[in-house]
């Protein structure tokens, strides 16, 4: 029997296309297979990179479940596989984790090169402690939503969300019932687009301008950890926008 593929998860842009790295075009020429979480998005991204001639299948969230035994096989015969997603890194929020697992549990090598995300950027720019964070993804669109919010009320780390612009005000009315309005926090909408923007805030401040502009794009909500001796009147300092 040969030697065992590789599976490589590939970051593609969460905005600008020149946040593609050399290494990641490099691999997607190489690869054998490219598994895209939509089809006709990687088309766009593959001639935009002049990559032709790929076998590209799909792997989403509906479908991963069947795809990850078919995709072992492919990558235990030799195969090099590249994962990407619609944008961003592949397993953070979008599917790959399965796969990764699966190829992990059977000793095929897993290599996740570093790129485009959208939560380290909305994290940094923030102006909220970095230095230790967590990542809670989408929130429960309902059942558990609530419970979960209440647990986080006393979270001391920032805390980074991804959330719908649909669902982003009522997200920060639910945020200033378990969290209190004076929590800062940091709306970041599409970054690495031509139209990036970061509200800066309390939860309520943000919460009122939201409620007053109707959010648009890719959102990352980024709130500040609990304080135990804050002061319930100190306002907090992060109230540029720009």
């Amino acid at each position: 029997m040969g030697a065992k593929g590789i599976l490589y998860i590939v970051p593609t842009p969460v905005g600008n296309l020149g946040d593609m790295t050399y290494r990641a075009v490099q691999v997607l020429q190489e690869a054998d297979l490219i598994l895209a979480e939509d089809t006709r998005t990687t088309a766009v991204l593959l001639q935009h990179f002049e990559i032709r001639g790929k076998q590209v299948l799909s792997h989403h969230k509906f479908n991963e479940h069947q795809t990850v035994a078919l995709v072992s096989e492919k990558l235990a015969s030799g195969l090099r596989v590249a994962l990407v997603s619609d944008a961003g890194t592949p397993g953070i929020s979008d599917p790959g984790f399965l796969l990764a697992r699966a190829c992990a549990a059977e000793g095929i090598e897993v290599q996740t090169l570093p790129g485009a995300t959208a939560c380290i950027p909305a994290l940094v720019s923030s102006g909220l402690p970095c230095d230790r964070f967590c990542f809670e993804g989408f929130l429960p669109v309902k059942k558990g939503r609530s419970s979960l919010l209440a647990s986080l009320a006393s979270e001391p780390r920032t805390m980074v969300f991804y959330e719908s612009p649909r669902r982003l005000v009522r997200t920060l009315e639910q945020l200033v019932e378990a969290f209190g309005p004076l929590r800062p926090c940091s709306v970041a909408r599409e970054i690495s687009k031509l139209h990036e923007e970061h509200v800066r805030g309390s939860l309520g401040e943000v919460l009122a301008h939201f409620q007053a502009v109707e959010p648009k794009g890719e959102i990352v909500l980024v709130v500040g950890g609990f304080v135990s001796d804050a002061p319930r009147e100190h306002r907090n300092k992060y109230k540029d926008q720009d």
